[in-house]
């Protein structure tokens, strides 16, 4: 292997989004003035080890952390580890070092599923919706984990994306790929996550209906 980081054990050594000492600080909010240490986040993956299976690790003390209200980001190129830091966050694949804390809870031991019952949300970049449902179906199995009455919860995610309540009856797999994308996130948040957790949510659509789910993203924030 040569000297670039994303290519050595097919590892994420990219100090933007890795720690290796463990004890990362993001920018203060407005009017603290203050550093916000990775230890006080609301949602952290902290100093992450892992990998997916008994395959090499892909992750390398990697820490993700955010705040309520905040938008956070990760950034870099094809091949460094961005989608599998999320999904690391989400327990989709082992964390072998460094725990996976939510409100001051760690779950790191925590399936997906119990996750999502904690308050995590999580649209992955493809196979993200039933292609065979209509519109409303994905949404109603968004909220498969809830018992109380989901309708008003739905008329909100009609509110964010009007053009799926026009569509509610066609099949999802019917839709362009800007439409599909608002029923991967809005089945995201049927769920009325605490974090929502997108990767890629604009691959595949136009610029034009890229700014227009971002604006939509900003308004759930």
């Amino acid at each position: 292997m040569g000297d670039n980081p994303y290519q050595n054990d097919r590892g994420n050594k990219d100090r933007t989004i890795t720690n290796t000492k463990g004890v990362g600080t993001m920018t203060p909010r407005p009017g603290t003035g203050q550093p916000m240490y990775t230890s006080e986040a609301f949602l952290i993956g902290d100093t992450m080890t892992g990998g997916y299976g008994k395959g090499p690790d892909i992750l390398h003390e990697c820490t993700v952390a955010v705040n309520p209200g905040e938008i956070a980001v990760i950034v870099g190129p094809n091949g460094a580890g961005k989608s599998t830091a999320m999904k690391a966050v989400f327990g989709m694949l082992d964390v072998r070092q460094g725990s996976v804390r939510l409100d001051g809870e760690d779950i790191t031991g925590l399936s997906p599923q119990d996750r999502v019952k904690k308050g995590m949300g999580f649209v992955p970049q493809t196979s993200n919706i039933f292609t065979s449902m209509t519109v409303q179906e994905n949404l109603e199995m968004g909220a498969f984990i809830r018992t109380d009455d989901i309708s008003g919860t739905m008329e909100q995610v009609y509110d964010l994306f009007p053009i799926l309540k026009e569509k509610r009856y066609q099949a999802a797999g019917e839709l362009s790929g800007g439409q599909r994308q608002q029923v991967a996130v809005g089945r995201a948040l049927m769920t009325k996550p605490k974090v929502l957790m997108l990767d890629e949510p604009t691959a595949g659509v136009s610029p034009i209906v890229m700014d227009e789910l971002f604006d939509r993203i900003i308004e759930v924030a």
